[in-house]
């Protein structure tokens, strides 16, 4: 996480905060095309996990290479239209200075090129998210960001069009990534074979799961980039510099959540293949609980020391990015809590109900947002609307999950979402009265932090936690302990 965030200092401030802007939105016009691979790769990592945990090698090949063709055909999709529809949006309706509109269509062809790459990996990374092998997945992570932090670092120095570099260097970094995966994948797992294939039963289960996830991933996609191309039709791309540096943040901070998610997820599945229910709502309450605990280490002193670590991190702040950091890091904690419910519906099977609710619910982000901005509101009322609808969102998100397989929503909202709200209302108390008694810098950072990580320790082992769950943290904890002796 700090190399990635030091990383977009650097990049910042090679770049400025224009020509940043210009590149998060023109970017984020590709994401807009890439909804449809979000709901395959639900789609992929769901199939090959749950043939996994039936342990059937025939299946899992199968899978394997129908999702591939799939993914190779969506590739060609998304080539088509983001040289049409996106090329026509990016010339006609982003606001971008003429000086800059040639180096915006440049990075824009490079992020399409790497667009179609991190389609066809997407196979491979499911292939190593159901084997469970959270240890590489978690060292291309470190590989990833130490790319782009060469990439930062290169471009400072570079005498010529810094925002192209940067394009084209992302663009070398993604294909090497992609060769690092094949490589893997290819001497360690037997059903790993990327070629052509067709097997009608297959590819219509794939295609009809990912039929009703493609509505969910749409609304995700448009709540995120359809909002930021909004706030560049009404405010311009200084705008979209500050919401870019804010997702920086948040995607950075959520990192810790989404991989404990990630590593729970083949369990979760593999629970529900087997048909051990008891083991899968044990997962699912724990693991609800957890990523909130996890997200609200962090949130704290973020939240309470904004304005001084943008200072210390970025130097130059571009307007707004205080508030919308504050506000998506809020966002943020919210969702911590939906994202292990996504995962137990998808182990279900059964998701054209909960992706039709909740996709559409998510999908109101943009027509709100858009009418706000029409009348004149600030840019920070987007995050606004986002808070609103992710709250109701948990509420949809539980009872479909209680339709689909009896969960206790009781249970959920007492000794999960009302013990964890008790917990980081406790943990809030202690750093956020040294905030107000001591004045700006770095010793208030360090102390804001302490107290916040000690407040929030003790109150998730004595309120957040039953007995079972100290037990497993226990268990955990002395088998690292032994493993590091040994």
């Amino acid at each position: 996480m700090i190399v990635y965030l030091y990383t977009s200092r650097i990049v910042l401030k090679a770049l400025g905060i224009e020509d940043y802007g210009i590149y998060n939105v023109v970017a984020g016009v590709i994401t807009l095309f890439s909804f449809f691979n979000g709901a395959l790769s639900s789609a992929t990592s769901r199939f090959i996990t749950y043939e996994l945990g039936r342990e059937n090698r025939i299946g899992l090949e199968k899978n394997f290479r129908t999702a591939f063709t799939i993914h190779l055909i969506l590739a060609g999709i998304i080539l088509i239209l983001a040289e049409t529809i996106g090329l026509w949006f990016v010339n006609n309706k982003l606001i971008i200075p003429v000086e800059r509109l040639f180096a915006a269509n440049i990075i824009y062809q490079f992020s399409v090129l790497s667009c179609v790459v991190t389609i066809m990996q997407v196979p491979l990374n499911a292939e190593i998210i159901a084997h469970e092998k959270m240890t590489i997945y978690a060292y291309m992570g470190i590989l990833d960001a130490s790319s782009k932090l060469l990439i930062a670092f290169f471009i400072n120095t570079c005498n010529s069009d810094k925002l192209i570099a940067y394009g084209f260097l992302l663009f070398v970094t993604t294909i090497l990534l992609f060769l690092v995966y094949h490589i893997y994948c290819k001497r360690k797992f037997g059903e790993y074979n990327p070629s052509l294939f067709y097997d009608k039963s297959t590819f219509k289960g794939m295609l009809s799961y990912s039929g009703w996830s493609l509505w969910g991933s749409m609304a995700y996609v448009l709540k995120d980039q359809g909002v930021n191309m909004a706030l560049n039709i009404f405010f311009g791309p200084v705008v979209n510099a500050a919401r870019g540096i804010t997702y920086q943040v948040n995607t950075a901070l959520n990192s810790f959540t989404q991989n404990f998610t990630i590593a729970m997820n083949p369990q979760i599945v593999k629970s529900y293949a087997c048909n051990d229910y008891n083991r899968m709502f044990l997962l699912f309450f724990t693991g609800a609980k957890f990523s909130f605990f996890l997200l609200l280490l962090f949130s704290i002193p973020i939240i309470l020391e904004t304005e001084y670590i943008l200072a210390i991190w970025l130097g130059q702040i571009p307007e707004y990015t205080i508030l919308f950091i504050r506000l998506i890091v809020i966002n943020s904690l919210i969702e911590s809590f939906t994202y292990v419910i996504g995962a137990t519906v998808q182990a279900t099977g059964n998701i054209k109900l909960y992706q039709v609710m909740v996709g559409g619910l998510l999908l109101l982000n943009l027509p709100i947002s858009y009418l706000f901005l029409k009348l004149g509101c600030p840019p920070y009322s987007t995050f606004l609307v986002a808070i609103l609808l992710s709250i109701i969102s948990i509420f949809i998100r539980i009872i479909i999950l209680n339709f689909l397989i009896k969960v206790s929503i009781s249970h959920f909202f007492i000794n999960v979402l009302g013990v964890s709200m008790l917990v980081g209302i406790l943990s809030c108390i202690l750093p956020y009265w040294i905030h107000n008694m001591m004045s700006e810098g770095l010793i208030r950072l360090v102390c804001v932090t302490i107290c916040s990580t000690f407040s929030m320790l003790i109150s998730s082992w004595f309120i957040g936690l039953n007995h079972n769950e100290k037990l497993y943290i226990k268990s955990v904890l002395i088998g690292k302990f032994k493993k590091m002796i040994l």
